[in-house]
């Protein structure tokens, strides 16, 4: 009787979750990537638009090798800049051509994960107990017995800017701390999985497939990805779409009215040789 009980107390010790530390992996560096954009999304670079300005990036350039994959100091710098450029700010390549200077930072830029399962994790403790005892055979491995299991990765992105006047060095404007997280998780029940959800996904998906809620309303992911960008007209003046396809087509030197077919040229061309 007591042996059993024994071993129940030790089976009820074994039944607790476990915490593994994963790889870089795709998922990790998308986790990364999603926090780092979405933190200098939300960095308002609005009151320095129309004024020209340099981007220091020497205490970005540190975390080089501190990264996560390609979320690395170039991605950051690529992200900053783009932000900068799409506020209307006037990017210059030279602290020379400037009149303000921005200095960024990264304070945190890291992920976490941990795996949780709801049952018998994988364990050889019984084997390694058998074996401290002489003449005991040794005791195979318990495998994996879980009605439940969840991962769960979590990456976190911190961001700052500050802008001084070139020459009289005084200061402009600061951004403040801009804080953003990314989220993945991975649920298995009895055996079934993974379902996966966090903010890197773009609803639950079984195993990598979509669960469509409502499967008579079928999107285009592509222009579901496209709508995404804040600045659709980024590379357009907005007063270019404003003009009537008239004035338009006068000002770019074509001619205003109905386009004319190119069959209509072709028969043109046949009639002049024909004279």
């Amino acid at each position: 009787m007591f042996p059993r009980f024994a071993l129940l107390i030790l089976l009820s010790f074994l039944c607790v979750g476990c915490g593994t530390t994963s790889t870089r992996t795709a998922t990790e560096q998308l986790l990364a990537s999603s926090a780092v954009d979405s933190a200098i999304s939300q960095i308002d670079f609005g009151p320095l638009a129309g004024q020209t300005v340099y981007l220091e990036t020497e205490y970005l350039k540190d975390y080089k090798d501190k990264g996560i994959g390609f979320v690395n100091a170039e991605y950051i710098i690529s992200s900053l800049r783009q932000q900068i450029v799409a506020s209307g700010c006037l990017l210059q390549e030279t602290k020379e051509e400037a009149d303000f200077i921005l200095e960024g930072r990264v304070g945190v830029l890291g992920t976490d994960s941990h795996d949780i399962i709801y049952g018998l994790p994988a364990n050889n403790v019984l084997n390694a107990a058998a074996s401290l005892a002489p003449n005991v055979p040794s005791v195979p491995t318990i495998p994996e017995i879980s009605l439940a299991k969840k991962k769960d990765e979590l990456s976190a992105a911190k961001v700052a800017v500050f802008a001084y006047h070139r020459e009289s060095k005084q200061r402009v404007w600061q951004s403040g701390i801009s804080l953003a997280r990314s989220t993945a998780k991975d649920t298995w029940f009895l055996g079934a999985g993974p379902f996966q959800s966090g903010t890197v996904y773009n609803g639950v998906k079984f195993a990598g497939t979509k669960i469509e809620l409502s499967p008579g309303e079928q999107k285009d992911p592509v222009k579901d990805h496209l709508s995404e960008f804040r600045e659709s007209n980024l590379y357009h003046p907005a007063s270019y779409f404003d003009k009537p396809p008239t004035q338009v087509a006068e000002e770019s030197g074509e001619a205003a009215g109905d386009v004319v077919p190119a069959s209509a040229e072709v028969e043109v061309d046949a009639e002049a040789e024909g004279e």
